[in-house]
């Protein structure tokens, strides 16, 4: 049995996956989906979040919870923690998991991976660092889902991430929403150019709230 660490996306936390955790442990696996500072239960806490300490949110989250040999999962804004994370301890990671989520190069933001105008859109909607959810709830999402969204710290969309260069081999899925309409196109190329698995979910964005069934099942043929 696997044990996986799922990172959520921007807006969101470690409460978004309560349905895709039920379904994995029901199969034996071991889960836990940490929530980033400034996010979900801990949006309430004053911190000047970025990039950095989101990547070292879950570092810190493998080293006390004791957590080796882990499926990693990153939904979304997910990646960039996720792509950081297997850069700084490879040697904890088994196996790593996309869900519909960017691909950073050393060097990139999440901004720089956006179209432009989409990039200045979120950075003009920021109110004292921090990027608004979107307003409304979009066809197919729960009143709930879109009422637990959070304002994301925008430091964490702009600063570039840093990676040593280091080549790892680390086996890599990326799961691509159908339905999805955040632009991700760059993201899916790079992971057919890296020679990724490949998989595909009929959901938009958020698989983890529109199928989480399907979900899990793909998570859990992606730990082997």
């Amino acid at each position: 049995m696997a044990t996986f660490v799922i990172v959520h996306g921007g807006w969101g936390g470690g409460w978004e996956w309560r349905e895709v955790e039920a379904r994995l442990r029901a199969h034996g696996h071991d889960v836990s989906r940490p929530t980033l500072s400034g996010l979900g239960e801990r949006s309430h806490v004053a911190c000047q979040a970025d990039l950095d300490t989101h990547i070292e949110d879950v570092v810190q989250h493998l080293y006390f919870e004791r957590l080796a040999d882990v499926v990693l999962v990153g939904q979304s804004y997910g990646g960039m923690v996720v792509t950081g994370v297997a850069d700084r301890v490879p040697d904890a990671i088994a196996a790593l998991v996309y869900v519909d989520a960017f691909v950073p190069r050393d060097g990139e933001s999440l901004f720089d991976l956006l179209p432009p105008d989409f990039a200045a859109a979120l950075r003009s909607s920021a109110v004292d660092g921090r990027v608004p959810p979107p307003s409304g709830a979009p066809p197919g999402y729960p009143p709930w889902y879109v009422e637990r969204g959070r304002p994301h710290p925008l430091a964490a969309f702009e600063q570039p991430i840093r990676l040593s260069g280091t080549p790892h081999s680390i086996p890599t899925t990326y799961v691509k929403c159908a339905a999805s309409d955040i632009p991700l196109d760059s993201s899916v190329e790079r992971a057919r150019a890296g020679g990724w698995v490949m998989r595909e979910i009929d959901t938009h964005h958020d698989a983890q709230i529109a199928d989480p069934d399907g979900l899990a099942r793909l998570l859990a043929a992606a730990a082997g």
